[in-house]
């Protein structure tokens, strides 16, 4: 028993210790982009909080401070810090959103002095953009070094650090130098971190991380992705030689000397790559991020013809960034998101892994880990592709930051929930007074059907059963919902930026706020309905139809090959088994 039990605590604490180290982030340049947006997307993998809370524009009294919270995704959940294991923050500063009964308070980890205003923003686990256009995406990364947080002395993790760069900054390079100067101030805990930031204008690549457990302080780098450039991470720092005064590089002023010191790098050695002196590799195994950054490369510039294999973790074949063939739209970019390397010689619908019904979800779960006779662990080698639509992803978003537009109409976050291949795009504007109830409520351990995430959640879930069935029900209601949107869109913004123009922004951001709410309310109300219908089309493995009732669905004469069918009971003689 006491064997078991500390099995079990080994396998709740691996899990809680690994919540979001998955994600995929996207820039793209407003050169590289088919109406002239900058566009930044964000897949959020790891299965914690899936609300997207909208903070509204506040006003402060001279002399406020602002609380620094902690976050569960950071390392892990720690219960001193407050707020909950579904819930990442409770606190009553941040508008409704976040003012969550029965939740523990979030405790601060220290204070930052308050500005005068700070900006309406939509946030996630990570802040996702504001009413200025200004718009962060996320990605983890796997640093030498990874301190825990301490009181007053490291109190910033990338996640606070985008929440106050959209309540108090327009611009990309000015929320760039804002986090730096954070860190550098107030101290840097958790793993390595990739944020990307862009305005109307440009975009940017930020990477950060600590350098020593009981340090102060981090080091951080930030690049400029090039306006006909797309960058793509997936949990490894991108960046590579650091440039001294290149105009298209920030870093902090303590970069060097830090590496040095910890015999990390030498001058003599030449320049100094962040990738290799800061990073630590890629996550959990090789490929495990290489892979998505070569498919996304591969999709938007299929003349370059990346090799998929390459020498290690620190090769040099992927570029920061890479020219699209074809000017890209967020269905595209959204494209790659939802992608399980279909067509490639690692398409995970394919094999005896996927089943007969082709099911691209390969479950973690610690398969690697086995338990002998006595209880010890003993290693099972091997690992599956890690997809870019993975089972865990919680949420995935497109934000476009448009500079012929005003920023109330312009900025315009693309949100799906739960994982990309079976999510709705639905639309956001920057400039929206609130975001609808259905959004802003999930918990993963309650089940309630007025939550977005938990309807589209359950679906996926569902799909599984017969994934090459349903997936394309699925798609047939996805893509409807999605043309619908987009086809309405110009027509949309062609009134919101009437009244603007007639100085009625109250009426346009109704507006904008009105048409988003009723469009999330239909698609929460078919997406349950959706699942009804699965439910009834293919019960008990069957498909029924008005066509018949029963209609057998077996299985493919491949798999049942693999799988030993035909040693099966075809006659009353034991079968004769090899030694």
């Amino acid at each position: 028993m006491k064997r078991i039990a500390f099995l079990g605590v080994l396998f709740i604490s691996i899990v809680v210790s690994l919540p979001a180290w998955a994600c995929t982030v996207t820039v793209t340049g407003r050169k590289a982009t088919l109406d002239g947006s900058v566009m930044v997307s964000h897949s959020d993998d790891g299965l914690n909080d899936p609300r997207m809370i909208y903070v509204p524009a506040m006003s402060h009294k001279p002399g406020s401070l602002r609380p620094v919270f902690y976050a569960h995704y950071a390392l892990d959940y720690k219960p001193k810090w407050g707020a909950s294991e579904t819930q990442r923050i409770m606190t009553r500063d941040r508008g409704p959103g976040y003012d969550t009964p029965g939740v523990p308070p979030s405790v601060p980890l220290g204070y930052i002095p308050q500005v005068p205003y700070t900006y309406a923003y939509f946030d996630t686990n990570y802040g996702i953009m504001n009413e200025h256009q200004l718009s962060i995406g996320e990605c983890t990364n796997k640093a030498k070094v990874h301190p825990e947080p301490e009181a007053g002395k490291r109190i910033f993790y990338s996640a606070e650090l985008s929440r106050v760069a959209l309540e108090r900054c327009k611009t990309a390079r000015e929320a760039v130098k804002l986090m730096g100067e954070l860190i550098e101030k107030y101290g840097y805990f958790g793993t390595g971190e990739t944020l990307v930031v862009a305005d109307p204008e440009e975009g940017w690549v930020m990477e950060m991380c600590g350098y020593d457990m009981n340090g102060t302080g981090g080091v951080w780098v930030a690049q400029r992705v090039p306006d006909d450039g797309f960058f793509v991470a997936a949990n490894q720092f991108r960046i590579r030689n650091i440039r001294k005064g290149a105009e298209d590089m920030m870093y902090s002023a303590n970069i060097f000397e830090v590496a040095e010191k910890k015999g990390w790098w030498k001058p003599e050695s030449g320049a100094l790559d962040w990738t290799s002196v800061y990073g630590d590799g890629e996550f959990h195994h090789p490929y495990y991020s290489l892979r998505r950054v070569w498919r996304a490369q591969s999709m938007i510039a299929p003349s370059l013809n990346p090799p998929a294999w390459v020498e290690g973790p620190f090769t040099q074949k992927y570029p920061f960034t890479v020219k699209p063939d074809n000017r890209l739209t967020v269905e595209n970019i959204f494209a790659i998101h939802r992608d399980n390397y279909e067509g490639t010689e690692f398409d995970l619908t394919k094999g005896l892994a996927a089943g007969p019904f082709g099911d691209p979800n390969r479950f973690e779960g610690q398969a690697e880990g086995m338990a002998d006779k006595e209880g010890r662990l003993t290693p099972l080698k091997g690992e599956f592709e890690r997809p870019l639509n993975i089972y865990r992803t919680v949420y995935t978003y497109v934000n476009q930051s448009r500079s012929w537009l005003p920023d109330a109409i312009g900025g315009l976050t693309w949100f799906g929930p739960d994982r990309p291949a079976t999510a709705v795009l639905m639309p956001f504007y920057a400039g929206a007074t609130d975001l609808p109830a259905c959004l802003q409520k999930a918990d993963i351990l309650k089940f309630d059907k007025g939550s977005m995430w938990m309807a589209f959640n359950y679906v996926a879930n569902y799909a599984m059963l017969k994934y090459s069935y349903m997936i394309k029900d699925i798609a047939g209601v996805r893509d409807g919902f999605e043309a619908r949107a987009f086809g309405k869109q110009k027509e949309l913004e062609r009134r919101a930026n009437d009244l603007w123009k007639k100085g009625d922004r109250k009426g346009a951001r109704k507006l904008l706020t009105r048409y988003s709410a009723e469009n999330a309310s239909v698609v929460l109300r078919e997406w349950w309905k959706l699942s009804e219908d699965l439910y009834i089309k293919y019960n008990d493995g069957y498909l029924n139809t008005k066509a018949g009732i029963a209609q057998a669905v077996f299985y493919p004469a491949w798999w049942l090959k693999q799988v030993g069918y035909e040693n099966g009971p075809t006659s009353y003689e034991k079968p004769v088994t090899g030694k």
